[in-house]
């Protein structure tokens, strides 16, 4: 999975990453917006709350949630939706939201301002530029956390119809190759974990199985 992400990075730099030379430049507020969205927490499982504790550094995604918070309403967040944690931006945590969930106050949610921007928003903030941007905006020394009004003047550019065709046509297919692969993933590791205690308790006989 991350020599996919790797691979639409590479992708999205080589059409977009120099935005000097682009015919339309603009800022990142141009192409999304912080969610204004709420949900209600009891619609939301391990699978589908966020929060700076279970996203992985270094862009690994995220683990499912230890723990729903304690509050009526948090966060709402949608299909092609960017989160990225706001404490300690250096530690690069973000997640391309393929379904609808919520995140905690501690995580950005940006929302595209049209959907066809999804692909393009997430290839933008997925960037080493744009952590090293949002780093140089934080605020505080213990637990630095991004300046939100800083980190929307963030310089992007602002591709045309056509442009934003090509690129999501190659985009799309990798985002939903790389969503399929953690649900195989995620598929294989409950089989292991429920088969596992049988085979080593002896309820399941795998002595006659030809290797």
């Amino acid at each position: 999975n991350e020599n996919l992400a790797e691979l639409l990075q590479t992708v999205y730099q080589e059409r977009f990453g120099d935005v000097s030379t682009a015919t339309e430049q603009g800022i990142l507020s141009d192409i999304c917006y912080y969610s204004r969205d709420r949900v209600v927490v009891s619609k939301l499982n391990a699978s589908t709350y966020f929060s700076t504790e279970n996203m992985l550094p270094e862009k690994a995604g995220a683990n499912e949630a230890a723990s729903l918070p304690n509050t009526l309403q948090t966060t709402a967040c949608h299909k092609g939706d960017t989160l990225i944690s706001n404490i300690r931006p250096y530690f690069k945590k973000i997640v391309y939201c393929e379904d609808g969930c919520g995140c905690s106050t501690d995580v950005l949610c940006f929302t595209p301002v049209q959907p066809k921007y999804a692909a393009y928003l997430f290839s933008t903030l997925y960037a080493d530029k744009f952590f090293a941007f949002m780093v140089a905006g934080s605020k505080g020394t213990k637990m630095p956390r991004g300046d939100k009004q800083q980190i929307m003047t963030y310089p992007v550019a602002l591709p045309s119809d056509e442009e934003l065709d090509e690129f999501n046509s190659l985009a799309l297919p990798i985002l939903a190759q790389l969503h399929s692969n953690k649900a195989e993933s995620k598929r294989l590791s409950a089989t292991r974990d429920a088969l596992l205690p049988k085979l080593m308790s002896g309820e399941i006989d795998v002595s006659g199985i030809q290797l």
